[in-house]
């Protein structure tokens, strides 16, 4: 595949001059502008920056959830704009776990169930998936509750739902929106303990958060102004 970018194999997210554009009417609305940036495999990010700095957005293009208007992204070495939109399913079912702020769990299924999910669509089949499923909920100690329904559990436990269910398919990014929005600070704190120990064995976190506190779990924290990287620093 053609690219203008360098490829080096250490680096697992490249973007170079990247620009999204929405169009509302006759009205072009910029989220992004001319953003480039790199992370290395095994890096632990935090983007930072208030609502309607193009955080979000920025987010969705990692995640393959979107695409650029204008500019190059390299995912793992593949220019994302080549990709189908089958090809970009497979990325974010192989490549990319999910966690978001509001769980995005089934409310009429157990924790169980919850975790198997990602690897239904991957094809693994019936007996493997609750082995590792119930693997996954025994990592972020939840063995005791997964055959439990969302409702039936607090704040905290659906967000270690959420987690092993984005560990299961063993991605090799973890890309978290808000991740402590809806907890209290204990319960945040103990998140965040999940996600630096993942950092510690070599998944590439991407955290996306309004919360100085939290972004101070990263080893590099991105700041997005007005669609544009502010400040990209490293963390004592």
């Amino acid at each position: 595949m053609a690219s203008g970018l360098k490829v080096n194999e250490k680096k697992i997210i490249q973007m170079q001059n990247v620009v999204r554009c929405y169009k509302m009417g006759t009205v072009e609305v910029y989220a992004l502008k001319h953003i480039s940036l790199c992370i290395n495999e095994g890096e632990y990010t935090s983007i930072m920056g208030p609502s309607g700095s193009g955080k979000s957005t920025l987010m969705n293009i990692i995640g393959c959830l979107d695409k650029p208007t204008r500019g190059e992204y390299l995912f793992n070495g593949i220019p994302v704009a080549e990709l189908n939109d089958d090809q970009l399913a497979e990325v974010r079912n192989q490549s990319i776990g999910f966690v978001f702020q509001t769980f995005n769990l089934l409310t009429t299924e157990t924790a169980l169930q919850n975790v198997e999910l990602p690897m239904i669509y991957a094809g693994i089949k019936p007996d493997l998936r609750s082995e590792i499923a119930r693997k996954a909920l025994e990592d972020v100690k939840l063995s005791h509750r997964m055959y439990h329904r969302p409702s039936e559990m607090s704040g905290g436990e659906r967000q270690r739902v959420a987690i092993a269910r984005a560990l299961v398919n063993d991605p090799p990014i973890i890309l978290a929106d808000e991740p402590t929005g809806n907890l209290d600070s204990k319960t945040g704190a103990e998140i965040m303990s999940i996600f630096k120990e993942l950092s510690l064995k070599g998944k590439t976190i991407i955290l996306v958060t309004h919360d100085p506190q939290v972004a101070l779990y990263a080893q590099r924290i991105i700041h997005i102004k007005d669609g544009l990287i502010e400040n990209d620093e490293k963390v004592a």
